[in-house]
């Protein structure tokens, strides 16, 4: 199936017809409900925001000047940035994609496009919004998401990753996951340590390792175009998203404070798109790259990418990167979304892209029932995780707060995927996620509500 050609027709056919838009994000734990920070320049159809006056093109492979002058002229555009990444070239991709800014309706400009000659797809820059031992708050009950029915302390719908430590699957640093999120302050105390320090970039201001961005030394940040991955300063306004869940996935352990990871060695990778007022179709698409690219070239063991965040519509864009990102062996773990939905009736993405590589979470509490906020679906969703009350790091002074969210569920599985992947070397994508699902535990609350009808069991998995 061409999808860029039904996209186009669809969008052809009904310019105001987007799919919704997924809050994915995290809520304060005592509230039920979020409602989408602004963005400025944005604009929504329906309920699907995107950046006013710009668009993502694809040209077909071999296009001449000519024919994309054409196409640009049909809808005013002028072009704004050209995005190659290596993950692109090695698929032959040559054309990259265009951001392009044009002078009129975007969902007017998709329209013109479609059939024109030359052009692959045309869509709207989609922005994304956001969609937690002998550590003190693991011994008190706090991480309720990190236990199971014979651990102690114990709650039987919690993750059961306590389990498999007593059994010493604790992670290895061989293993590495991209988090695609905020920032994460890299030296919060439970944090530091866990993050991949790139051997071959000097902070010189060159490109040392020549993969087109200079000292990314622990990753990128594509909102803001460098290498800076933390920008929250003491109290993490803008970051404390992206702390929470990589502490979710891979919190130190032992060291007498805070909370603990599912993995307490693991090695992260931020890769940035998201700020305060969210992120867009472009930044994701690079995002999903660069992690891409990072293990085709450089040869890190990346299993897996966490992507707590959604929004937009169908993109054929950041369909065609998660299935690079798929090719290359990577798992991409997406949150399910926060407005209680059912997606098989009204998709949700990222979560919903039809990719092997794709699993989608939903969130339970401790009681076991699907969270109020989380969506689900029959078809759409896989599984369920702890998503009410976790408790992470997060960057207010090197601090923790607790968070309900399916965002907060997805690093529950992305740490489940990393452990699978430390405690049996060389095991594929596919035999990492069939272990996390096919050991689901049936729940009633899932139960035709998602894939498995059953929520997370890392120690179950372990056994596959």
């Amino acid at each position: 199936m061409d999808l860029s050609k039904t996209y186009l027709t669809a969008r052809a056919a009904t310019v105001g017809l987007l799919l919704s838009l997924v809050w994915a994000g995290c809520q304060p734990a005592e509230i039920a409900t979020s409602d989408s920070p602004s963005f400025s320049g944005a604009k929504q159809s329906t309920d699907v925001e995107y950046v006013d006056g710009e668009l993502i093109i694809q040209f077909a492979e071999g296009t001449s000047a000519e024919v994309k002058q054409k196409a640009l002229d049909k809808v005013q555009g002028k072009n704004a940035e050209k995005i190659l990444t290596k993950s692109m070239e090695k698929a032959g991709k040559k054309e990259g994609l265009l951001l392009v800014k044009v002078n009129k309706n975007v969902l007017e400009a998709v329209a013109d496009l479609a059939n024109t000659e030359g052009v692959d797809f045309a869509e709207p820059n989609f922005i994304y919004q956001h969609a937690t031992a002998t550590d003190p708050n693991y011994t008190n009950g706090n991480l309720w998401g990190m236990y199971g029915p014979a651990t102690t302390p114990a709650n039987a719908f919690g993750s059961n990753a306590a389990a498999a430590w007593a059994a010493g699957r604790t992670g290895s640093a061989a293993v590495y996951v991209g988090i695609i999120d905020e920032g994460i302050q890299i030296n919060h105390p439970d944090l530091s340590g866990q993050f991949w320090t790139n051997p071959n970039e000097l902070i010189d201001g060159a490109d040392n390792d020549g993969n087109g961005l200079a000292d990314d030394i622990n990753g990128w940040d594509f909102a803001n175009n460098d290498n800076t991955v933390y920008d929250g300063g003491p109290t993490g306004s803008t970051d404390n998203h992206g702390t929470h869940v990589a502490g979710t996935i891979g919190a130190k352990a032992n060291n007498g404070v805070g909370v603990v990871g599912v993995n307490w060695n693991i090695t992260m990778i931020s890769g940035k798109f998201l700020g305060a007022t969210g992120g867009t179709l472009a930044n994701a698409v690079k995002a999903v790259d660069y992690f891409t690219n990072l293990k085709i070239t450089k040869g890190l063991n990346i299993v897996a990418t966490n992507n707590s965040w959604g929004g937009g519509g169908f993109s054929q864009a950041l369909f065609d990167a998660i299935s690079r990102a798929n090719t290359a062996g990577i798992l991409f773990i997406a949150a399910a979304g926060n407005s209680g939905t059912n997606n098989d009736r009204k998709a949700s993405y990222p979560s919903g892209y039809n990719l092997p590589n794709v699993i989608a979470v939903a969130a339970i509490d401790r009681t076991g029932a699907l969270a109020s906020f989380s969506q689900y679906g029959a078809t759409s969703v896989d599984i369920g995780a702890p998503g009410v009350a976790i408790l992470s790091t997060t960057a207010n002074n090197g601090g923790y707060s607790s968070y309900n969210g399916t965002s907060m569920a997805t690093p529950h599985v992305a740490g489940a995927a990393a452990l699978y992947a430390a405690a049996k070397p060389g095991s594929s994508a596919a035999t990492i996620k069939n272990a996390i699902l096919s050991s689901a535990v049936s729940t009633p609350s899932l139960v035709r509500k998602t894939v498995t009808g059953g929520r997370l069991n890392v120690n179950a998995a372990l056994a596959r």
